[in-house]
């Protein structure tokens, strides 16, 4: 069992009613339950709670930090993404979903501005396994479609992943690199793209399947322990 915190800023299902009809109890609601039915142990953090919900004890207990972010990234403290980014780099996994790209932890672990070009417009994505032979494609068929979303494109102004799991292809002919591998200190980062806050995309089985792998992907120990005191690295036994 995986032990998954779910970050949300859980701000637009509770102002905008387009937003509340597709999630009325919030993102996190429906990923809990997708993870929870998958066999995780889940917990919600959001951005009004103390500290953004992501106090030291939550971390220390947090396998897998999933993230959704769209419309509050200055919101965030600068202390809480520095303690969540050193836990990563202690291990711990980080899933970040969608308009996750432009958080302020993202981009602090990628180093780059993690811009995209974008488009609001309700098209079906086709979202191709280039790589079916990483653990995060398992079970995945060679494509997916999703039926309506909003279409990112290229230029994505990330590094090169470490490993390229999935690409997406628009009804405009654009294409992105929807699912990508990266490895910060000891933590595994997977980007995945599917995702808005007006689309059901997290509904989706086959997108649930692919957020289940990836926790599961980026909780794997990685051959060495963290001693959290002073942060130093020992060969596992």
């Amino acid at each position: 069992m995986v032990s998954v915190t779910i970050w949300n800023e859980f701000i637009q299902e509770q102002t905008e009613d387009n937003v509340e009809a597709v999630y009325p109890d919030g993102i996190h609601a429906v990923l809990s339950e997708a993870l929870e039915r998958r066999g995780h142990e889940v917990r919600v953090a959001t951005l009004d709670e103390p500290e953004h919900g992501l106090t030291p004890s939550v971390l220390d207990k947090t396998d897998v930090l999933v993230w959704w972010e769209h419309r509050a990234h200055e919101d965030v403290d600068d202390a809480i993404v520095k303690r969540v980014c050193d836990r990563i780099y202690d291990g711990m996994g980080f899933v970040p979903l969608h308009s996750a790209h432009y958080s302020k932890l993202f981009k602090r672990l990628m180093g780059t501005p993690c811009s995209l070009d974008y488009r609001e417009s309700g098209e079906r994505e086709r979202v191709w396994t280039v790589d079916p032979g990483h653990p995060i494609a398992d079970g995945i068929d060679g494509s997916f479609v999703i039926p309506e979303t909003e279409m990112y494109g290229e230029p994505f102004a990330v590094p090169e992943p470490d490993r390229l799991v999935f690409v997406s292809w628009f009804e405009g002919g654009e294409v992105f690199r929807s699912g990508c591998c990266y490895h910060r200190g000891n933590g595994r980062i997977f980007y995945f793209r599917p995702g808005h806050e007006t689309y059901p995309v997290y509904r989706e089985q086959t997108v649930q399947d692919v957020i289940d792998n990836a926790v599961r992907w980026s909780a794997t120990e990685t051959g060495a322990t963290i001693d959290k005191a002073n942060r130093s690295v020992s060969p596992s036994e």
